[in-house]
């Protein structure tokens, strides 16, 4: 500390050509050893010694021209810097590839980030990128069922992953049944994903955060970005409502494939054995807007609104199911003092399903909902460079529609209801520190107090966080860390899969919060200035998991937990490997995981003994490649392999005759343990090609992909059909046949994408 022979220079990093703030943009003082990287909101403070000598300040960020300011350091500075991105400027710029260095040195480990570039640029399902796909190349992640969504991070289910957009906690992160995510990738700013050594500031769930980010807009002009795609169209509209003060973005996206079979479907009415195709679509919107209201504070709004709809009807049958979310934020930043920062944040989430459909003379409704509403602060606290301080607290109110089931007949002689409500709140208090014992040892330590109230329930619950980072020199480093979670919410789900029917249920007296604690140790090592290799080991142990017995009766339910079993479970991985490149012609990764994952001690499944849930996979490879062949033309790629998944096949089977004097038998298949088969391995390989073009007033893209270019036939799913033998007395079961349903075949497909 310099006390009163110190100054603090603070402010805010922007984009130059756009005012979006940058995140983890170095600021440093040259030849001092001194400064610090922009947080989340792009703002940043240190302190140096007060002198009478001029000082070079030097701003720099990954892809953008590094800047210098000469400053006398005679009394505290505020400094608002726009960074100029690398590729506007007409002269040559040399940009050092510090992101990886950083990486290196952050006491941060178990960290993955994706860049909306990387994006837009690898091939994908049907041309709609996705950035929840590109977190399943990643290490310690693995996918759901064949192009789905799903995400279960190291051993954890799907459902203890902590999905946030602009902070607002986001349920179902699917469309189309899980093939795409509801992200709109030009919508999006940053997005990082925590695996383990989670900060302090984040709780609620076991395995992962992924913390979504929105732009804010262009507050220097008007621009929009929009592509046409097979199954999909977007576009996206950004500029200023006052320059320099205040902007907004707009971003909306939309399926049309049931524009195309409504027509199908009215061009053939009155055709005899005509079957309608079933009408989908999915559509969704985000929104933003911020205001610049004084130099000290900062107002943000922004909102989320998306829906998929499934429908068919006919004179008889009319069937509708749709499901999404609703988010909304209201975030205000203040600064203090040059070294105290604060955000308060509002959020309000809702995520629902309704499945409605009607016959001749009866109808039933069958629903499902999740409300949060959530009042935070966060403070950002920098009292000496050596230290960085984190601490806030947050409220949330849940409340909950459990199963909702409503049917009756039209004359009013059968009417039926059931499902339950529930509301609770939860709490949470935290503080952390990130101390700079030198210039080799960091450390990040901290502790977060959560709590849950749903009366008569109440649970606390301390969950301490720690992590270490020793830098051997400037090539070699090794961390370590430990962190313990609490969740308070459940998907009740049998399946290894995230579908919308999914039923969201609270901790309550019999089912309790699910705890995880993890351990973590890993080394990094950056080979020149632009590889960098990191080796990772990780155990992580469960407590109090919550899973259906076999048969349970979930729908139409009003003692849903006497459904339940509550268990236990662990998952361990000696190597989750990640080789990274991030400059240059060629840049992309390499990420390999051996895992393991188990759950066991429910009373009534398995009889108690340990069983693999069915994402655990024993070795996940990928790899990801971009290669900018010119300006204009860049080749991507990645190809994916995967351990088989397991599953519950019968290992048997037994015949049951007919009554006398039928010749008839039935076959019944026999189970042994939960899960005890394995599927084949998956293995795709994807190719992509990205051609640039520009008129005077517009910036174009063709993007060719090919999704499983190798036409492999991977599983989506396998089930059991006996096979008969004719004989005399009739057709006999002689045995049981595994037969496979592979989805996606060799897929090509193309998208115009266009800025302006």
């Amino acid at each position: 500390m310099y006390g009163q022979n110190s100054i603090t220079i603070n402010g805010v990093l922007k984009d130059a050509q756009n005012g979006e703030s940058l995140i983890g943009a170095t600021v440093e003082a040259v030849g001092l050893g001194k400064g610090n990287i922009s947080n989340e909101y792009g703002f940043y403070s240190f302190s140096m010694p007060a002198g009478q000598d001029s000082v070079t300040l030097r701003y720099s960020y990954i892809g953008y021209e590094t800047q210098d300011h000469r400053i006398k350091p005679s009394a505290n500075l505020k400094l608002n810097i726009s960074l100029q991105p690398a590729g506007s400027v007409l002269n040559e710029v040399v940009i050092k590839a510090n992101a990886l260095d950083e990486k290196r040195r952050s006491t941060e480990m178990s960290v993955a980030t994706i860049s909306t570039k990387e994006v837009k640029a690898l091939p994908a399902l049907f041309g709609e990128t996705d950035i929840i796909k590109i977190l399943q190349l990643k290490p310690g992640i693995t996918a759901g069922s064949e192009g789905t969504t799903g995400l279960f991070v190291r051993g954890g289910g799907g459902d203890q992953n902590l999905i946030v957009l602009d902070e607002a906690v986001v349920y179902n992160a699917n469309h189309l049944f899980g093939f795409f995510s509801t992200f709109n990738s030009d919508a999006v700013k940053d997005l990082k994903v925590y695996k383990g050594g989670f900060p302090a500031q984040y709780g609620g769930r076991l395995s992962s955060v992924i913390d979504v980010r929105m732009k804010e807009g262009n507050n220097q002009k008007f621009t929009g970005s929009g592509g046409i795609g097979l199954i999909s169209s977007r576009l996206t509209l950004e500029g200023p409502i006052q320059k320099d003060k205040s902007s907004f973005i707009v971003s909306g996206r939309r399926t049309y494939a049931d524009i195309i079979t409504r027509a199908i479907n009215k061009a053939n009415e009155g055709v005899e054995d005509y079957n309608p195709i079933p009408d989908y679509y999915f559509y969704d919107l985000n929104t933003k807007v911020n205001f610049t209201l004084t130099e000290k504070d900062r107002l943000y709004l922004s909102g989320y609104f998306g829906r998929d709809v499934f429908g068919f009807n006919n004179e008889t049958f009319d069937f509708r199911f749709d499901w999404g979310n609703t988010t909304g934020t209201a975030r205000w930043n203040h600064v203090f003092t040059p070294k105290l920062f604060a955000n308060t944040t509002f959020t309000y989430s809702d995520y629902r399903y309704n499945i409605e459909n009607i016959l001749q003379g009866f109808s039933f409704k069958l629903g499902s909902n999740v409300k949060d509403a959530n009042t935070k602060v966060d403070f950002y606290y920098q009292p000496t460079n050596n230290h960085t301080v984190r601490f806030g607290a947050n409220a949330t109110y849940h409340g909950f529609v459990v199963g909702r089931l409503k049917a009756g007949s039209d004359d009013g002689q059968i009417n039926f209801e059931a499902g339950q409500d529930f509301s609770g709140m939860e709490y949470g208090v935290y503080a952390n520190d990130e101390w700079a014992v030198n210039k080799r040892l960091k450390f990040s330590y901290g502790a977060r107090v959560s709590a849950w109230q749903n009366n008569p329930a109440f649970y606390a619950n301390f969950e301490p966080r720690a992590a270490a980072n020793f830098s051997v020199n400037n090539k070699l480093s090794f961390k370590a860390s430990y962190s313990r979670m609490s969740q308070y919410v459940h998907l009740l789900a049998s399946s290894g899969l995230s579908l919308p029917t999914d039923i969201w249920y609270p901790s309550t007296e019999t089912v309790k919060p699910e705890i995880s604690d993890q351990v973590a140790i890993g080394a990094s090592y950056l080979f020149g200035d632009n590889v960098l290799v990191t080796w990772e080991a990780w155990y992580k142990w469960l407590q109090n998991q919550v899973d259906f017995i076999d048969g349970a009766e979930i729908f139409g339910n009003n003692e849903l937990e006497k459904e339940l079993s509550i268990g236990r479970g662990y998952a361990f991985s000696p190597m989750e490997i990640e080789i990274e490149k991030k400059e240059g012609k060629l840049t992309g990764w390499i990420g390999y995981t051996l895992a393991w994952a188990r759950r066991g001690d429910f009373p009534e499944i398995n009889q108690g003994r340990y069983f693999s849930p069915r994402f655990d996979t024993r070795h996940n490879l990928s790899v990801v490649a971009l290669w900018e062949l010119s300006r204009r033309w860049q080749i991507t790629a990645t190809w994916v392999y995967t351990s088989g998944y397991v599953s519950w096949l019968p290992v048997g089977r037994y015949s049951i005759e007919g009554v006398p004097g039928e010749q008839f038998q039935t076959v019944v298949p026999a189970y042994g343990d939960r899960n005890s088969f394995r599927y084949p391995a998956y293995m795709r390989a994807d190719l992509g090609v990205v051609w640039k073009f520009r008129s005077k007033h517009l910036e174009s893209d063709l993007t060719l992909s090919v999704y499983n270019a190798t036409d492999r036939r991977n599983p989506y799913f396998i089930y059991i059909e006996p096979e008969y033998e004719k004989t005399p007395f009739g057709e006999v079961p002689v045995a049981l046949q595994a037969k496979q349903v592979s989805l996606f075949p060799i897929l090509p497909s193309i998208t115009w994408n266009f800025k302006f």
